[in-house]
C-alpha cells in the first residue's frame, strides 16, 4: 500500500474534514451539513462533490434530498496506509554520507 498524495490534500482541508466527522455519526443531507458547520451552501455542496469524487461519502437520494453517507471502507485504507508507513519506520536507521 502507498500513500496516495491526492487523497491526504482531500481530508486535509478543515470543512471536509468537519463534514467527515458529522456524517460518521449519521447520514445528513446538505441542509443539515450547512446547519452544523455555518458555511454557505455552495460551499458545502463543492466540498461534497470533491469527497464523492474521492470515494469518502455515498449518496442516497430521498425524495427533494439527497442524503449522504460516510464510507468507513474508504477511511479504512487510508489508516491502513498511515499504520502501513508507521510500522515501517525504523527510528534506528540511518543511511551513511
Amino acid at each position: 500500500m502507498s500513500l496516495d498524495a491526492d487523497v491526504l490534500k482531500v481530508l486535509a482541508d478543515p470543512l471536509r474534514s468537519k463534514i467527515l466527522e458529522l456524517l460518521s455519526g449519521e447520514a445528513l443531507c446538505t441542509c443539515h451539513l450547512v446547519e452544523e458547520t455555518g458555511a454557505k451552501q455552495t460551499n458545502v455542496s463543492n466540498h461534497l462533490k470533491v469527497l464523492r469524487e474521492a470515494g469518502f461519502v455515498d449518496t442516497e437520494p430521498c425524495g427533494r434530498f439527497t442524503y449522504y453517507r460516510l464510507r468507513p471502507d474508504a477511511l479504512r485504507r487510508i489508516a491502513g496506509s498511515l499504520t502501513e508507513l508507521a510500522d515501517r519506520a525504523d527510528p534506528d536507521a540511518r543511511r551513511p554520507c
